[in-house]
């Protein structure tokens, strides 16, 4: 609900609008699509409490060589776990959409040599692996390794951008970096914005850089969870 309302927020006061190229019509040229079409800014507690988990299905389709079920391979590897309660809905998970973005990344000599104004620079990027299994947990270490990279501390960081595949993703390296929730996805984040793959990385980016430049502040991570427990982060620099 924090990240519709945050969102609502933003698209109210045109937050975005520097970094979105409106859609036209290639032969009129009629504007057919200037804002983001997804987001939900009536969603409630109540409404969230209703919906039913999405992946109980999947979790009972057999998956093993001998018949397993997923649910029951995550409890031979978690056995105190003692039962999979799903969690993930439709309301704490994010939509795919449809999205395009670019970021130009540059090295120092082509800045200088070209005479271009580079809106930040980059500071560390960390990629790791961990475990597949639960593999929503990535970015909590991957944050910590770029940060330990940079010579920095997580309480360095000005805004924080946490890809929202899923709620718990967020509230997961939040609660294990100790980060200040004001900090982390203040314009929403994907649950509300959608989750355009293979997007939503340079997406993220322009987000924060935008944020950065509004506010005055000057030190981001981004941080995203990736297919079978992959993770990145980056430490940006606003110059």
């Amino acid at each position: 609900m924090r990240s519709q309302r945050s969102a609502a927020v933003s698209l109210e006061e045109g937050r975005f609008n520097a970094s979105l190229v409106p859609v036209l019509d290639p032969v009129t040229g009629k504007r057919l699509l200037d804002r983001e079409e997804f987001p939900r800014p009536d969603t409630t507690k109540e409404g969230l409490a209703a919906l039913k988990p999405a992946f109980v299905s999947l979790g009972e389709m057999a998956v093993g060589p001998n018949g397993e079920t997923l649910d029951q391979i995550a409890l031979a590897a978690y056995p105190q776990t003692k039962a999979v309660r799903h969690v993930h809905t439709a309301g704490n998970s994010s939509g795919i959409v449809d999205g395009a973005a670019s970021v130009a990344a540059a090295s120092e000599e082509y800045i200088k040599a070209h005479g271009i104004k580079p809106r930040a620079r980059i500071r560390a990027v960390a990629t790791l692996g961990t475990e597949p299994l639960i593999m929503l947990t990535g970015p909590a270490p991957a944050s910590l390794k770029a940060l330990n990279a940079a010579g920095m501390k997580a309480s360095d960081i000005n805004l924080w951008e946490i890809n929202e595949a899923f709620a718990g993703v967020v509230l997961q390296t939040i609660a294990t970096l100790d980060i200040a929730p004001a900090r982390v996805n203040v314009n929403g984040g994907s649950i509300a914005l959608g989750h355009p793959l293979g997007a939503t990385g340079a997406i993220l980016v322009g987000t924060v850089l935008d944020e950065l430049e509004r506010t005055g502040r000057s030190t981001p991570l981004v941080a995203m969870c990736i297919g079978g427990g992959q993770s990145i982060a980056t430490i940006l620099e606003r110059v």
